[in-house]
């Protein structure tokens, strides 16, 4: 059985209500516990004890987060969510400073990283369509992937040590949506990722 944590990253807008990543959420954890794992969960948005986020962080084996891409980045409240409980994690529970030495102060920068054995999995909406990705002719990401545009992201977690599991993506989801494809994908890829060799039998 795993520990599995599940963090809501969206923050409401009145243009964004946050139905979709709430439904993947709840997708997740029934994928999870279908499979016999413990899953909690944490949402950005609400009210929350960093104290008490660090002890899932240490508690869980996979962190999932589920969030929609606003300006090229975060939503407001999961940056402030990441400010507060990872820097309150620096003291050693989460990372042991930045990982460099006095004795070598230009090296490992980013590599002290206590949770090495835990590992996570971004999973993101975005307006922009597939094809805005890894194409060099169009003029605004050119040829960005996005992991490319995920690349802050994924830092933190590494700054954390964890590992990186592949990233699932909603495109479109505001002019174009297909939302029931999305759905479709997204637990074909919790289960090429996750499943447990008794749960494919």
């Amino acid at each position: 059985m795993s520990h599995v944590l599940i963090i809501n990253g969206h923050h409401p807008y009145p243009f964004s209500e946050g139905r979709l990543n709430a439904a993947l959420v709840d997708r997740a954890r029934a994928f999870f516990e279908a499979q016999g794992d413990t899953v909690k969960t944490s949402a950005t948005a609400g009210d929350y004890d960093p104290e008490d986020e660090i002890a899932k962080l240490l508690w869980a084996d996979l962190v999932v987060l589920q969030y929609p891409v606003n300006w090229m980045g975060a939503p407001w409240s999961l940056k402030k969510f990441i400010d507060e409980v990872y820097t309150a994690g620096m003291d050693g529970r989460l990372m042991n400073g930045d990982g460099r030495t006095s004795e070598e102060p230009t090296k490992n920068y980013g590599m002290g990283g206590v949770l090495q054995d835990k590992s996570y999995m971004q999973s993101v909406t975005y307006n922009a369509p597939r094809e805005a990705f890894d194409n060099p002719a169009e003029p605004f990401l050119q040829g960005a992937s996005v992991d490319d545009m995920l690349l802050p992201m994924h830092l933190n977690f590494k700054f954390m040590g964890m590992q990186r599991t592949p990233t699932f993506v909603a495109y479109d989801v505001m002019k174009n949506p297909d939302i029931e494809g999305d759905f479709m994908r997204f637990d074909a890829h919790l289960k090429a990722n996750f499943a447990k060799e008794d749960a494919l039998a």
